[in-house]
């Protein structure tokens, strides 16, 4: 497979507010798009889901060339079980570790310039302390595996992904599609994968013409499809394909069109407004409490 490009990755946030602040005031990103929902998603992007909720894109730069987060806020969510199965994003900024000290943002040293930190909901972010590169910061998404040439079987010899290094010693190995890209690190944790109800979803782009031979080699080799080739409205934007694979430890992988999702894709200017203007406007934490309730866990 040639052209596929990382996008994004997928995650549940319980604390809108806090987690933006922290990706935007903190490390640095920018809001690039922002969306609300009446109801859940046909490729379940915020998980299993029907009522109110939000998709919120933030990272250092549009995903033509950069790697980011995509956001997703269940109106009706007060908390998430984190599991074992995201080991971390790592991204390169001393900018982003002199705003973490400044801010009081707990921060651990990991040896060689890297220093360690969480944000909101417990997702880990490795800073490296060096200047930010004139490409993207982000340089990589770890995930945790539980036998680790297995996965790399997976995602090399099915989806088509170079395997850059491989550390036997340390149970690692890292991967990508272009040496410019965001890259995959896979982490041998030598027990089962626990999603928990956080669980994220990673997201890559193909050829539209790809798609359909993704889901044919997914079937012939019995390996696990989630949503098949299906096509996504957004009103007002461009029709997107998408085809959802889960990999041997059950971690979701999107596939979408790369022609139709560059122009949904597209970087809007109001983004930051938007995202803002929802936030001011949420009053789910006020109606709960006003009825004495507790925001429910997932």
């Amino acid at each position: 497979m040639a052209l596929l490009r990382s996008l994004h990755f997928v995650c549940k946030v319980a604390d809108r507010p806090r987690t933006v602040s922290f990706l935007r005031n903190v490390l640095g990103m920018k809001v690039l798009r922002h969306e609300e929902f009446e109801e859940g998603c046909k490729a379940s992007c915020n998980g299993p889901y029907d009522g109110k909720w939000s998709k919120t894109m933030i990272g250092f730069g549009s995903e033509d060339n950069h790697f980011v987060l995509e956001l997703t806020y269940n109106y009706g969510v007060g908390s998430y079980h984190l599991g074992n199965d995201f080991l971390g994003m790592t991204l390169q900024s001393s900018k982003a570790v002199r705003k973490a000290k400044q801010e009081g943002w707990a921060l651990s040293e990991a040896g060689d310039g890297i220093f360690v930190t969480e944000a909101p909901g417990g997702y880990k972010i490795l800073l490296v302390d060096k200047e930010e590169p004139q490409t993207d910061p982000v340089q990589k998404v770890t995930l945790a595996v539980s036998d680790l040439q297995r996965s790399i079987n997976y995602w090399s010899n099915l989806l088509g992904m170079k395997v850059y290094k491989k550390d036997e010693a340390n149970k690692k190995a890292v991967l990508g599609y272009a040496d410019d890209q965001c890259k995959l690190e896979l982490q041998n944790i030598s027990e089962p994968v626990d999603h928990g109800t956080s669980y994220g979803r990673i997201a890559f782009s193909c050829p539209r013409e790809q798609l359909p031979e993704i889901e044919a080699e997914m079937k012939k080799e019995n390996q696990k499809i989630l949503t098949p080739l299906v096509s996504l409205d957004t009103p007002g934007k461009a029709t997107v394909e998408v085809i959802i694979l889960a990999d041997p430890d059950g971690h979701e992988i999107c596939f979408v069109g790369d022609a139709a999702f560059r122009q949904l894709s597209r970087v809007d200017p109001d983004a930051n407004k938007l995202l803002d203007d929802a936030m001011a406007a949420d009053k789910s934490e006020e109606w709960f409490s006003k009825h004495k309730l507790e925001k429910p866990s997932a």
